[in-house]
């Protein structure tokens, strides 16, 4: 999951960066069939976890409390970002065939409501969740290498 979500960014940072060049449309060809499989794997992987909820350690203190909440920020995120998207692709009247397979029929007629909260909120809510990606990544890191305790480990 975390090369298609490196390779998603790195399509939308190269559009806000350069544009729609051939470099932008060679990585931002796959954005919705990748985002498509991203959003399955996160539905996917968010009832494993809620399914192993009660085996899950415990989160104490202070950064206990910010682990939950950066944590639940995270899975959120994961969700509301492509769900924006697939309303918005639904509202546009396009067709979307991800891997050929026909979910959503092309029409005549947009649906205004359906496309306005993805124009709105996908990019910037998609810049939040790298931003928290960013910041669990640095956690990891201090976890590991400045605290050296095994907090990794417990994620396996």
């Amino acid at each position: 999951m975390a090369a298609l979500f490196a390779w998603q960014f790195t399509g939308a940072l190269l559009y806000v960066a350069i544009g729609d060049t051939a470099l932008t449309r060679f990585v931002g060809g796959s954005h919705f069939t990748l985002g498509a499989t991203l959003f399955a794997l996160v539905l996917l992987r968010g009832a494993w976890g809620l399914a192993n909820l009660p085996r899950r350690p415990a989160h104490t203190g202070r950064l206990g409390r910010a682990a939950v909440i950066g944590h639940g920020l995270i899975y959120g995120l994961m969700i509301v970002v492509p769900a924006l998207a697939l309303l918005r692709q639904y509202g546009s009247g396009k067709p979307f065939t991800p891997y050929g397979i026909p979910l959503m029929p092309g029409r005549d007629s947009k649906i205004e409501w359906m496309v306005i909260p993805g124009d709105l909120l996908h990019l910037w809510l998609a810049f939040l969740l790298l931003a928290v990606l960013i910041g669990h990544v640095a956690m990891a890191v201090l976890h590991r290498v400045i605290w050296k305790d095994d907090v990794i480990a417990r994620m396996t």
